[in-house]
C-alpha cells in the first residue's frame, strides 16, 4: 500500500524534505520525471535512500493529490519541453487531499506471497467516488502466466483526507470479485481494518510486527459455488441424477 501525503506527518517536516528532493535534483543537474526516496525516523531526523530516474508503480498517488499527470509531462520533457512551459514551477504545485494505492497481485501471502498461476474465471472490478483503477488486459478467461509480473491492477483511493481514502480502498476492496487465482485481496483488507494503520502510525516493521494478517480471512466463494451447483443440476441433469 502506497500514501500520498504520508500520514501523520508535520507540514514542517514534509517541506524540508520536499525541498532537500529537490536541491538533490538541482545538485546533478537532473531534468526529468523521478523518485527520491527518504528513511525518516521517529526522532525526525531523516536519511537519503535512493533515486530512481523513472515513473514508478505509486506515482499515482502523486498524480491524485497533484491533479499532474507524471506521464504525460515526462514525453513532454523529453520532447524537449521545459517546466515551465508546462506549468509545473514548484510553486505551482500543491497537495490536495489524501491519496492510497492498493496493489492487486495473483500472490498468497499465506504462501509467503508465492505467486500463483491459472486461469482468471470471474473478475469484476470496483468503482464509485474516488476511486481510479490502472491495469492491463484483466478480464474473466484471462491466463495467469509465472513469465510475467503477477500484479494485475492497481487501486488508487482518493479522499479530501486521510480518513475518506481510506474508506474509499476498503470499499473499493470489497467490491472486487476476482476467482480462479489467488489473490493477495484478503491481506490488503487486514491491513486497511488494522487500527495502527487508519490512525497512520506506519513503520517499516508494521507487516513484521502482525504475523496475522498474512492469515486473513479467505473467501469462500459461495457465489461461484452455487452457480456451479445450479448449472450441474438443471442444464447437466435436468431430469435428475441418472436420467
Amino acid at each position: 500500500v502506497e500514501i500520498a501525503p504520508a500520514p501523520n506527518l508535520d507540514p514542517e517536516l514534509r517541506e524540508r524534505i520536499c525541498a532537500d528532493a529537490v536541491k538533490f535534483a538541482e545538485a546533478i543537474g537532473y531534468r526529468n520525471a523521478g523518485t527520491v526516496e527518504f528513511l525518516l525516523g521517529e526522532d525526525g531526523r531523516y536519511v537519503f535512500i535512493e533515486m530512481n530516474p523513472r515513473i514508478q508503480v505509486e506515482h499515482t498517488v502523486t498524480e491524485e493529490v497533484t491533479d499532474v499527470d507524471l506521464v504525460v509531462s515526462q514525453m513532454r520533457i523529453a520532447a524537449g519541453e521545459t517546466l515551465e512551459q508546462l506549468g509545473l514551477t514548484q510553486d505551482q504545485i500543491h497537495l490536495r487531499g489524501a491519496a492510497l494505492q492498493c496493489r492487486i497481485t495473483t500472490e498468497d501471502p499465506t504462501a509467503g506471497f508465492r505467486p500463483d498461476t491459472g486461469t482468471i474465471t470471474t473478475y469484476r472490478s470496483p468503482g464509485g467516488a474516488g476511486i481510479r483503477l490502472d491495469g492491463g488486459t484483466v478480464a474473466t478467461g484471462a491466463a495467469v502466466s509465472p513469465h510475467f509480473d503477477s500484479m494485475l491492477v492497481k487501486m488508487i483511493a482518493r479522499g479530501r483526507d486521510y480518513p475518506t481514502a481510506v474508506v474509499r480502498a476498503r470499499r473499493g476492496l470489497a467490491e472486487f470479485r476476482l476467482r480462479g487465482v489467488a489473490t493477495n485481496i484478503p491481506f490488503l483488507q487486514a491491513v486497511l481494518d488494522d487500527p495502527d494503520f487508519i490512525a497512520g502510525d506506519l513503520s517499516t516493521s508494521f507487516i513484521e510486527e502482525r504475523p496475522a494478517l498474512l492469515h486473513a480471512h479467505q473467501s469462500k466463494d459461495r457465489g461461484t459455488k452455487l452457480a456451479t451447483w445450479l448449472a450441474e443440476v438443471t442444464v447437466n441433469q435436468p431430469n435428475g441424477a441418472g436420467v
